[in-house]
């Protein structure tokens, strides 16, 4: 169980507090104080949270950063989104005490891209040693998500079943629910979240509180169903 990033908190306590309530932390991003992913990525590695967050230590744990197929859709050019990716993911890993660091790009727009996404990605991910997520919330061509060379794909499952595009899968799934019986195929090592972050200007502190509760109980009700040879 984690989440997505964006949260609409404005204290940093608070909102650090909140993420090491989950069973995998995320780095928190507080759009109210300028944090949105096309904000901080003007400004590589400038996070309200990122301090706070780095005075833990963690088994395992989720970052993300915004990917380049959705910079360059953004008007910039393919060398200065990538360089802007790798000296964010830079910052946030130097000194990160984990384990485990999971890397989620969060790539909203895939549908809508009409060049070779996937190049882009790979020598960000070759450049840390990370367990390399995508996360899009919008509608694409699954079959290319889940055949390219990624541990974990992040959906909306509130939204779209990806189950009808493999019989098969190589991937961990993120499954992004606003209701568990959204979790149409768990399987050991998936994760689960809400379908996409939570603005400030959309969300308030209590809907976080409430999809954190709402996780828990996802989370608790897989444990309870898992295979006795799983456990």
């Amino acid at each position: 169980m984690t989440q997505i990033g964006s949260l609409p908190f404005t204290d940093v306590d608070e909102a650090v507090a909140y993420s090491l309530e989950h069973d995998i932390p995320f780095l928190p991003e507080l759009t109210a104080r300028g944090d949105a992913m096309t904000e901080y990525i003007k400004t590589p590695g400038n996070l309200s949270c990122l301090a706070a967050f780095k005075r833990n230590r963690f088994e395992t744990v989720k970052v993300q950063c915004i990917g380049p197929a959705t910079l360059i859709q953004g008007r910039y050019d393919e060398d200065d989104a990538v360089a802007r990716i790798y000296a964010h993911v830079e910052a946030i890993l130097d000194g990160l005490a984990a384990g485990e660091i999971i890397l989620f790009l969060d790539e909203p727009g895939l549908g809508y891209v009409g060049f070779d996404y996937v190049r882009l990605w790979e020598p960000i991910f070759e450049s840390f040693p990370v367990t390399r997520g995508v996360h899009t919330c919008g509608n694409m061509q699954w079959d290319q998500m889940l055949s390219a060379p990624l541990d974990i794909v992040s959906f909306d499952a509130s939204k779209f079943d990806i189950t009808r595009y493999y019989n098969e899968r190589a991937r961990r799934i993120a499954w992004g629910i606003d209701d568990a019986s959204q979790i149409r195929d768990y399987r050991i090592g998936d994760l689960v979240t809400g379908p996409c972050g939570l603005p400030h200007l959309t969300h308030t502190p209590q809907d976080a509180w409430d999809r954190l509760h709402l996780l828990q109980r996802a989370a608790d009700s897989l444990r309870d169903r898992a295979p006795l040879e799983d456990k």
